[in-house]
């Protein structure tokens, strides 16, 4: 009788939108679990060599990067959070949503930047001598580890500064106002209630960062520093040992396992809550004088270090190089580019929309998990994600060139491996999660009232989700669209692994030009890519504003 009540709930529960999960599941899981197989694989004596000598070299940098950037970022991201959430003070409006504009930014084309910058030649020195003064140049030299945390610390701190800011906003003016009451001084409010307060927001942001961190590749190889992510790539490019790579791959993904497993363990049975049912928003205190400048300084400082003065100075480069970048080459990669992003974008938006549909429906232990391990990809590195992917087409390959021999065909060696199909599908793995949590949260404001009320007038889920869910979650879908779209075109490791022979995008092609020492070539498509990540931060900002009226 169980036995036939639970065939009996399995074929209630199973239609189309259940059996689509099921599929973008499988294509999230099945290169990580590549990966995760060469684990138990005998090692090659190139392993060995890596192990015995640059391994810990490899994970010590990778670990100084995180803690030193992350260290840095807390301390920005918090203290400008703090300052525009609470404060009131000239250019307070342009600067809460100027400060995000830092992640339009890929952080290695603000290492190309800056480097080419502060070098001898650079503009910085040439106006320093031009004023009789002699610079040092050590101290002027970026291209080191310090340099690197400079980097990451200023184009990765919005993440930080964002979510800190709405939970300020949102969550802390009760408790500001009994602290003021009670004679508490800014000082002491902030750091005895502001930072415990928002240790959710604080840790959930610095979780981004440091997986951002781990996950780079352009400019720590750039500025020569091996990490784990750049021992990869020298693996499989230098040694050509994709086995090596795979195994490092697999070792760097248990890493960061283990770092998201130590954060729930920090978290575990730590609720914050308010102990009231009421919650008021946190209401901006008004600055004068001094305090005022001071904020509107540093607030300020932080945008032109981290967006205006890149872009202006490769604004300028463009104007040197227009017309010998700017040619039917360029639009062609910028094609490339653009299409394989909406591919992408469109398949991690259907498998998006189908599983949040699935979860909010049928709200089980099942269809959670799913939703779980849908987003798997999004903590792992791009080269991590990419090697995966990459094993898994070849043995698929070989899958296929074995049963076109076994009905006496020709076979077709490489036959995905060398194809687009091996990039795109890495991309979905990378970002389903940003499509994800963008349609979730839609589903979650609009609940299920009016999908109830439709399926009691005869129509299926199908019908219902087209007549009914579409027009409510417009905003979120469109959003969550815009995110990935612009994550896909910024992304570097996995286009430089993956990309068919002959094939460019935007990032690769930045990437060439400054590997190459032409940094200033590299000026117009780094331009194109923070143009549109620009655009799509304030289409963002926009909509996010009219879904919360």
């Amino acid at each position: 009788m169980g036995f036939k009540t639970l065939l009996r709930n399995i074929k209630l529960n199973t239609n189309g939108w259940l059996l689509i999960s099921l599929i973008g599941v499988a294509v999230i899981l099945l290169p990580i679990f590549s990966i995760f197989v060469s684990l138990f694989e005998t090692p090659n004596e190139n392993w060995e060599h890596i192990k015995q000598y640059l391994l810990a070299n490899y994970v010590l940098y990778t670990i100084g990067l995180v803690l030193f950037t992350g260290l840095f970022t807390v301390i920005i991201g918090v203290t400008l959070a703090w300052l525009v959430a609470a404060y009131d003070f000239p250019l307070k409006r342009f600067f809460h949503w100027a400060l995000v504009l830092p992640l339009s930014i890929p952080p290695y084309i603000a290492a190309y930047t800056y480097s080419a910058m502060l070098s001898y030649t650079g503009i910085v020195q040439t106006t320093l001598r031009s004023f009789g003064i002699t610079p040092n140049h050590k101290w002027f030299d970026i291209m080191s580890f310090p340099g690197a945390v400079f980097i990451f610390t200023f184009f990765l701190y919005p993440y930080v500064y964002i979510l800190t800011r709405s939970y300020l906003e949102r969550q802390s003016g009760s408790y500001v106002e009994n602290a003021v009451l009670l004679g508490r001084t800014s000082f002491a409010i902030f750091f005895r209630i502001v930072l415990p307060i928002s240790q959710p927001a604080i840790i959930g942001s610095l979780m981004l960062v440091i997986f951002e961190v781990i996950s780079d590749y352009g400019v720590t190889s750039y500025f020569g520093i091996q990490t784990i992510s750049t021992a990869i790539f020298q693996t499989w490019f230098g040694m050509y040992d994709v086995d090596s790579a795979l195994r490092l791959s697999a070792w760097m993904m248990v890493g960061v396992v283990g770092l998201f497993l130590i954060e729930r363990m920090l978290r575990f049975n730590r609720k914050y809550s308010a102990s009231t049912s009421k919650s008021s928003q946190l209401v901006a205190k008004k600055l004068k004088g001094f305090s005022a400048c001071a904020a509107v300084f540093f607030c300020g400082g932080v945008l032109a270090v981290s967006f205006l003065i890149p872009v202006i100075q490769l604004m300028v480069w463009a104007s040197w190089t227009y017309g010998d970048v700017v040619t039917s080459a360029f639009f062609h990669l910028t094609l490339n580019t653009l299409m394989v992003a909406a591919i992408a974008t469109a398949i991690i938006m259907f498998f998006a929309v189908v599983v949040a549909n699935v979860v909010r429906l049928q709200p089980n232990r099942f269809s959670i998990t799913l939703s779980k391990l849908i987003l798997s990809g999004y903590s792992l590195p791009g080269a991590i994600i990419a090697v995966g992917v990459l094993t898994f087409f070849i043995a698929l390959d070989e899958g296929i060139e074995s049963m076109l021999l076994l009905l006496g065909r020709e076979s077709v060696p490489l036959l995905l491996s060398m194809s687009l199909v091996m990039l795109i599908v890495a991309y979905v793995v990378r970002f389903m999660a940003t499509g994800y949590n963008a349609v979730e949260a839609g589903f979650e404001k609009v609940g299920t009232v009016y999908t109830e009320a439709s399926r009691t007038l005869g129509y299926g889920i199908t019908r219902t989700f087209f007549k009914v869910d579409l027009a409510l979650i417009k905003g979120a879908l469109l959003g969550g669209t815009i995110l990935t779209f612009v994550e896909i075109i910024k992304e570097l490791p996995m286009a430089l692994l993956l990309r068919p022979f002959n094939f460019e995008t935007l990032a690769t092609k930045t990437y060439q030009y400054a590997s190459d020492e032409r940094v200033i070539e590299a000026a117009i498509p780094s331009l194109f890519i923070i143009t549109v990540s620009v655009i799509s931060v304030l289409l963002f900002h926009n909509i996010g504003k009219k879904l919360e009226r």
